[in-house]
């Protein structure tokens, strides 16, 4: 399957080098939407929305809906008004508000005026909530029933509303409030007798208030093994559900977010052949320039010790290795805290265990590379030496541990995402304070 795939870029992709639209129309609309998705994305803007234009119509929903929703924004702006406000009418709300967020305000604005006033009042009050919110990525559409509905009744709404809802396997049961009793589910009701009562089938459900962020929320849904979750205001009326399908697609984008940032860049939130270059420079070069900045603090360092250098060349050999090998150690103490943070493992109060967690784990390696130091570097050149470097290797291996997983907890508690506080810091913090230890040492041992 995949030679097949790759086979099928590789002629759209000379299709596009020769131009050949109509021929390329045809290869995309043999394909499923997901495929054709990915192949429009390598095509540029204006040929990617002359392509579109001529899928079938009952194709290009489901190829517009595979697009990530910058990609989106740009195709919008490429086709015809009316085009437009079709495909923005076609939309789930959860889609829509997404879209929103990639638009200019006064074409935004101008798309919500056209929605029908079904579509606008599903749409409107998602808009309401803070972006990162699970009530701006949940969906409106869902099958409610009363306490007092039957079994019968209950599957009879499926059958006749269940095309238009989100998911039809979770059923919130509400009050004539519309405040939440419970949760039914699908399996519960159409194996019940017909005339029971759903208020007998409904049992406590997973449940967030709309203000908790999207990542909690979809966390609670895949922990919970729950088809979906349910999505409450401040005085715990039903305003929306988040389903097992939309949980997985949240946590996917956090984690492709986690990953870029432990990286030192910024997300693309696109794919990376349609992202434009300069995009990709802006993704990557703020990074790049708090790291250099903070390298200054390194030089600064040799230029202190530079007596020690002079005194023994031998020293600048290991300054590579120790000063990688503590970044490395507390990079890897701050991933997985950042880790366990993200899936409730540990909370910012936690932080004395993590510490005497991290002090022992470091403690541990750097005994290990330590000793291993010892020796090579000891048969090496001579024993003061190999004293000088694994003593060193204990000592940064300790404190880059201990300080790689305080990092994390620390920008929790103070409402920064670890994964981006946490990289330039210990980069930063341990190619410095390794340096420190190292020289020190060697003074001491050496006498330099």
């Amino acid at each position: 399957m995949q030679n097949t795939f790759d086979d099928t870029i590789a002629r759209a992709t000379e299709l596009l080098q020769r131009k050949d639209l109509a021929a390329m129309s045809a290869l995309v609309a043999d394909l499923s939407p997901a495929d054709a998705a990915r192949v429009l994305e390598r095509a540029d803007s204006a040929e990617r929305a002359v392509l579109y234009r001529l899928l079938p119509k009952d194709q290009a929903l489901d190829v517009f809906e595979q697009f990530d929703a910058s990609l989106r924004g740009e195709l919008l702006g490429a086709l015809r008004d009316d085009d437009v406000i079709t495909l923005f009418e076609e939309l789930d709300p959860d889609d829509r508000v997404e879209l929103v967020d990639e638009l200019p305000s006064n074409v935004a604005h101008r798309l919500m005026q056209g929605l029908s006033a079904t579509e606008r009042d599903l749409t409107a009050p998602m808009l309401g909530y803070a972006k990162g919110s699970v009530g701006r990525r949940m969906s409106p559409e869902y099958i409610r029933v009363h306490p007092s509905t039957t079994a019968a009744q209950a599957l009879h709404q499926v059958r006749t509303t269940g095309a238009d809802a989100e998911s039809v396997y979770m059923l919130p049961v509400t009050d004539d409030r519309r405040r939440l009793v419970g949760v039914a589910t699908l399996a519960d009701v159409a194996t019940a007798a017909p005339d029971t009562t759903i208020g007998d089938l409904a049992s406590a459900g997973p449940v967030v208030t709309a203000e908790i962020s999207a990542e909690d929320a979809a966390r609670m849904c895949l922990g919970n093994r729950s088809p979906a979750v349910v999505v409450v205001d401040s005085e715990h009326r039903l305003i929306g559900i988040v389903t097992i399908e939309q949980a997985s697609r949240i946590l996917e984008e956090a984690e492709d977010e986690d990953a870029a940032r432990a990286g030192g860049t910024e997300p693309l939130r696109r794919p990376y052949l349609s992202t434009p270059v300069l995009s990709i420079v802006r993704s990557r070069v703020v990074w790049l320039l708090v790291l250099a900045l903070s390298a200054i603090l390194t030089v600064q360092v040799l230029e202190i010790f530079e007596y020690a250098l002079a005194a023994v060349v031998t020293l600048a050999l290991f300054i590579p290795l120790l000063t990688g090998t503590g970044g490395n150690t507390g990079s890897q103490a701050a991933t997985t805290v950042t880790r366990a943070l993200a899936v409730g493992d540990v909370r910012p109060r936690d932080i004395a265990a993590v510490l005497f967690r991290e002090v022992r784990v470091g403690a541990t390696m750097g005994a290990m590379l330590g000793s291993l130091g010892f020796v090579i570097a000891g048969l090496v050149y001579d024993f003061h030496l190999g004293l000088v470097i694994g003593s060193t290797l204990l000592a940064i291996c300790t404190l880059a541990a201990t300080v790689g997983g305080a990092m994390p907890l620390i920008a929790k508690k103070i409402g920064v995402d670890p994964a981006v506080f946490s990289t330039p810091f210990i980069s930063t913090f341990c190619d410095a304070s390794g340096l420190i230890v190292y020289f020190a040492i060697a003074k001491l041992v050496l006498g330099v």
